[in-house]
């Protein structure tokens, strides 16, 4: 078991050497740092940036405005998945408006929100109404796949619908749920920076993007553009950890 971890993190740990390596290779063939920065210098901005108190304010901004909407995406989500499932006329008239919104580009939504919402609250919004359509497709689906043969017995054991949810409905929608939870997470991250990069709120990640680009500092854009790298990919394990771990607590399968 040990070999096999340590020959995984070999391998992860070689092919981050190669692009690495591909990124310094493109950065001498450039020879611009204004075009293109390399990763000594991104590493160097980088850890400066973290010794800095606002750079973790920045963050705790970020991450709270973007898990806020996703957050509030899944609990609506699930309960209007529930509604629609209960009855199929509040499904046909939800079908329409979460097809346009998967099909709609991100950038539409943020300019169209900037109307009506303020710069601090759009990527809250914007996070809610990308994850909203996935959550409630996927908790819907996970539903109307339940075990009519489990829904059968639940009768004949004359189990309370409470029981029956958790018994039947749970198990069946847990795989749904945890697999359109992880995409809905990224989606809800990207989406949430890319509304932070145009409407600039304070003390924000995308505004940080914004004022690099502005000011022409490669370095600290590439160095910001890792941070969301690297704490998407932290949010989406940690998301995924605990998901796994309710699926396996009420019977659904491990992601």
């Amino acid at each position: 078991m040990q070999n096999k971890r340590a020959k995984k993190a070999l391998g992860f740990l070689g092919v981050g050497l190669f692009w690495l390596c591909l990124w310094q290779l493109a950065y001498y063939a450039v020879g611009r740092d204004l075009l293109l920065a390399s990763p000594f210098a991104v590493l160097q901005k980088l850890s400066e940036l973290v010794t800095e108190r606002s750079f973790w304010v920045i963050i705790g901004s970020s991450f709270l405005r973007i898990m806020s909407g996703f957050l509030l995406g899944l609990v609506f989500g699930i309960i209007l998945a529930v509604i629609s499932a209960r009855w199929s006329f509040i499904y046909k008239l939800l079908q329409l408006p979460m097809s346009i919104i998967k099909a709609t580009p991100v950038a539409s939504f943020v300019i169209l929100a900037l109307v009506w919402i303020s710069g601090k609250r759009l990527s809250t919004f914007i996070s809610f109404i990308m994850v909203l359509p996935m959550v409630w497709s996927a908790v819907y689906t996970g539903i109307n796949s339940a075990d009519i043969k489990l829904l059968e017995a639940a009768k004949t054991y004359r189990l309370s619908k409470l029981q029956t949810v958790e018994a039947v409905y749970i198990p069946a929608v847990m795989p749904h749920l945890l697999s359109a939870g992880k995409v809905a997470m990224g989606f809800a991250w990207k989406s949430g920076i890319a509304g932070e990069v145009i409407a600039i709120p304070k003390n924000s990640i995308g505004s940080q993007l914004h004022n690099a680009k502005v000011y022409l500092e490669t370095e600290e854009l590439f160095a910001w553009t890792a941070v969301i790298v690297v704490l998407s990919v932290i949010i989406e394990k940690l998301f995924s950890f605990l998901m796994s771990k309710a699926a396996g607590k009420w019977g659904g399968e491990n992601g």
